[in-house]
C-alpha cells in the first residue's frame, strides 16, 4: 500500500506500510524499513552509540517488530514502538559497554570511517575552529544534539516523527531548536579559541 503523499509523515506513512505489512502485501515490510530505519539509527546515535553498535541495535530493533507484529495493536502505534524500542536497546547497549567509543580531541568517533593516514583537506576540516565547535555540540544536553543532528539531516525533516522520537509536541520543536543553537551560539562566542578563528 503506498504511501498518500510525501506530506503525510512519517508516522502516518509508517502506520500505512505496518498495516499493508500485516495484511500480507509484499514490499510494505521494505517500505516501513526505509522509512523508518533514519529515524531509529539516529535515535541510537544519540544515545551515544558507535556506528556498528547504532546499526546492531536498528537491526535488532526490526527483528523484534517482525516477531511481535500480531502484538501491535493499532498500526498508528508502530512508530513509537519502534523508537521506544530502539531506545531501550540502545540504553542497554550504551549501559553494558559492549562496544567503547574512542573519541579523538575533537569528539569525533575514531573508526567510524576509514583507517587512512589524514590527507591535506582532512588536515584543514580539522581545524581548530571545528575541534572547538564539536567540543560545545557535546556539551548540549542529549536532546539538543539529537534534535540538531536530526533537524540538519535532511531537506525537509518530518517533525511529527521527531516530536515522537523526543516525546514533545510539534509545536516546540522549532522554539526547542532555536533555544538549542542559541545556546551553541552563546558558548561559542564566551570561547576565546572560537573568537580567535573567526
Amino acid at each position: 500500500m503506498p504511501t498518500d503523499s510525501p506530506a503525510s509523515g512519517l508516522a502516518d506513512r509508517a502506520a500505512a506500510e505496518f498495516r499493508a505489512y500485516r495484511d500480507g502485501e509484499d514490499g510494505a515490510l521494505g517500505r516501513l524499513v526505509e522509512a523508518a530505519t533514519p529515524l531509529l539509527w539516529h535515535t541510537a546515535r544519540g544515545l551515544g552509540l558507535d556506528q556498528a553498535s547504532a546499526e546492531d541495535v536498528v537491526q535488532d530493533t526490526w527483528l523484534a517488530l517482525y516477531r511481535a507484529a500480531d502484538r501491535i495493536d493499532s498500526p498508528q502505534a508502530v512508530l513509537q514502538w519502534l523508537l521506544t524500542t530502539t531506545r531501550r536497546r540502545a540504553q542497554a547497549v550504551a549501559f553494558r559497554g559492549r562496544r567503547v567509543t574512542v573519541t579523538d580531541d575533537t569528539g569525533a568517533a575514531v573508526g567510524d570511517g576509514p583507517a587512512a593516514m589524514p590527507g591535506p583537506e582532512d588536515v584543514v576540516v580539522h581545524s581548530e575552529a571545528e575541534q572547538v565547535l564539536w567540543r560545545h555540540v557535546q556539551a548540549l544536553s542529549e536532546r539538543c544534539r539529537f534534535l540538531l543532528r536530526v533537524v540538519a539531516q535532511g531537506d525537509r525533516p518530518d517533525y511529527s516523527a521527531i516530536a515522537v522520537a523526543l516525546g514533545m509536541p510539534v509545536g516546540s520543536i522549532g522554539p526547542t531548536r532555536g533555544r538549542c543553537l542559541a545556546k551553541l551560539r552563546a558558548a561559542l562566542d564566551a570561547d576565546p579559541l572560537w573568537s580567535g578563528t573567526r
